[in-house]
């Protein structure tokens, strides 16, 4: 979840990797730092708080002249954030200067170890036991040392080594945590996600597990976990570095939100034919990866998990294929009933989330078939799975998702429909109305959209209120999961989702006078169910914010606010229903004074357990 970036050439370093670092804000942090080579050893300066406190604290230690550094944002696990636990981290004699993202699982054990041979150490961290372990090992040659150092090592990690004797020169490996190289003309950087190299090149590579690379300024040397010499795909990005900027708006998250109808339409637009019919075939996801499976499998955490529960809804409804929802941080220590007669589908927004590239594995080697679902460009999820669908969503910075969220909502339909011509649970008439409509969804996201003002008017009446409920039936149950997830996350509010038919059986109780509760009524088979649940919220005092699609008569006088959307077919629902809420997270939050788009104790990419 930290992120590092690190940079060699000919132009002054310390703006490359402020650049850099800020870039990767979004993947959540509490203190930051960087370390540089200069003509008197490396020099590292380091600072809880944001990346404003550390490049305010570096303005006022002059121009430091250095070509080649490695910097820092830290999202605390071993040890309190501090300016002692942030990153860089140092060995005792000052000469190795190192940077971490993911967890030692045995460092305790190396530890003390160290201190048994009289290392002290300055810090809280495992990370700190990486540095001094390297350090021991380091005799020159630094391909070597991190051989050496990586084979005592358990765990997931990223790392990245400057060595005050190697002018220019930066050694990297990683290990279930993402790592790229950005390649550019006499200057190349390292870096946890592609934005932080933008500013230098659209050229990169992926790091694999276990391989080891040797940056400097003219060129990038990758050896296997033996030490053997590999060679790499270079790869170019193909979105503009103005998609990870703000363009104009106060927070990612509202632009993102914006941006919705374009991220859905960039991910289902080529995968319907002109015949109006499912085509995932160049992800080599066609009919007969259907048609003989027991049960599909869905892994996945957080937005990611209720977007697959979606999902869930759409299969087992049109290709009436029975599917199981997993969170990944439980499936892999439930000892799972899967094998080779199943497909796993797991989604992750980054495709390095820890919880389930550890389920994806346990899916693989229990035989069954897997598809991933992310948005990260040649992410290991993507690399590991048998199949992957990518979400066109482009650069996701908020923390809280919107877009990748509503991206992999319609792939889930696309997954859906494929499995039921497979099936032949749909004719292929009922199919190709399917798909015309989810052609047409990008269209009705961009007229959601228009809830904006409604919503902030709603957050501004309500906002001061610290407990709120979401309610729905069926797909709106699911979609409720995720609302109740945004305002969480967003506002702070304490918040909770109830299937409509559960309130009798105790959350009721927590209804008092104005207590919000927002209502989803989107499925017309469940429409008097729902109501039913609405009166009896009303009835004990609750502000109700109806959100309804119009597929059928609403009786305005039982809610205190409706919030109207387009109709589409019901297991669509989630796409659009989802907006509204969204705007209300996110203006409850605006009024609350959050940090929008860097929520407390939260990270963007989840890369350990």
């Amino acid at each position: 979840m930290c992120g590092i970036v690190g940079f060699t050439g000919k132009q002054q370093a310390v703006p490359v990797l402020l650049q850099g670092l800020t870039t990767l804000e979004y993947r959540g942090y509490d203190s930051a730092g960087v370390t540089l080579q200069t003509n008197n050893g490396i020099q590292t300066i380091k600072s809880l708080g944001r990346i404003a406190v550390l490049e305010e604290k570096i303005g006022t230690m002059g121009e430091i002249d250095a070509v080649c550094g490695i910097g820092h944002t830290r999202w605390a696990t071993h040890g309190a954030p501090s300016d002692r636990n942030s990153h860089p981290h140092e060995s005792m004699d000052g000469r190795i200067a190192l940077v971490h993202n993911g967890i030692i699982e045995n460092y305790l054990e190396l530890r003390n170890q160290l201190i048994a041979e009289g290392v002290v150490f300055k810090s809280d961290t495992d990370s700190e036991v990486v540095a001094h372990l390297f350090a021991k090992h380091y005799k020159g040659d630094n391909v070597q040392a991190m051989m050496d150092t990586c084979r005592e090592l358990r765990g997931s990690y990223a790392l990245a080594v400057i060595t005050s004797d190697r002018l220019g020169e930066m050694i990297c490996t990683r290990h279930d945590n993402p790592l790229i190289v950005g390649v550019g003309e006499g200057e190349n950087m390292i870096a946890s996600d592609i934005p932080a190299i933008m500013s230098i090149t659209k050229n990169f590579m992926v790091v694999g597990d276990g391989e080891i690379v040797r940056v400097r300024p003219e060129g990038v040397e990758v050896f296997s976990a033996e030490g053997q010499p590999v060679e790499k795909e270079i790869q170019t990005v193909t979105w503009d570095i103005q998609g990870a900027q703000k363009g104009g708006y106060d927070h990612f998250m509202i632009k993102e939100i914006m941006e919705q109808p374009k991220a859905v339409k960039d991910t289902v637009s080529s995968r319907i034919t002109d015949e109006d019919m499912p085509y995932l075939m160049d992800e080599g996801v066609g009919e007969e990866v259907f048609k003989n499976i027991r049960n599909v499998h869905i892994v996945a955490c957080g937005s990611a998990y209720y977007a697959g529960m979606a999902g869930k809804v759409a299969f087992e409804r049109l290709a009436r294929i029975p599917v199981l929802g997993n969170v990944a941080s439980e499936f892999r220590y439930s000892d799972p009933i899967i094998d080779k007669d199943d497909l796993c589908i797991v989604i992750s927004q980054s495709g390095e989330t820890a919880d389930t590239l550890a389920a994806l594995r346990e899916a693989k080697a229990r035989g069954a078939k897997t598809v991933a679902i992310v948005n990260v460009l040649a992410s290991s999820a993507a690399r590991e799975a048998d199949h992957v669908i990518y979400t066109w969503a482009g650069p996701e910075i908020a923390v809280a998702t919107t877009k990748a969220y509503s991206a992999q909502l319609s792939v889930m339909y696309l997954l859906a429909l494929t499995a039921a011509k497979a099936r032949g649970t749909l004719s292929d008439e009922e199919i190709r109305t399917y798909c015309r409509a989810l052609r047409d969804l990008p269209a009705q996201i961009e007229q959601t959209l228009a809830t904006a003002e409604a919503m902030k008017d709603l957050a501004q009446l309500y906002h001061e209120r610290n407990d709120s409920f979401f309610i729905g039936r069926g797909i709106d149950y699911m979609t409720c999961q995720e609302a109740s997830l945004k305002l969480k996350e967003i506002a702070y509010v304490h918040s909770e989702a109830y299937a409509g038919g559960e309130l009798k059986h105790g959350p009721i109780s927590l209804i008092e006078d104005g207590t919000p509760v927002i209502a989803l009524d989107c499925d017309p088979a469940l429409h008097e169910k729902q109501i039913s649940n609405i009166k009896s919220v009303k009835a004990r005092g609750a502000k109700v914010i109806l959100i309804t699609n119009g597929d059928f008569e609403i009786d305005e006088t039982m809610c205190d606010h409706v919030v109207k959307i387009p109709a589409c077919p019901y297991f669509m629902a989630a796409s659009l229903a989802i907006l509204p809420v969204q705007f209300y997270a996110y203006y409850v939050g605006v009024f609350r004074g959050c940090d929008i788009d860097k929520p407390r104790n939260l990270a963007k990419s989840v890369t350990v357990e």
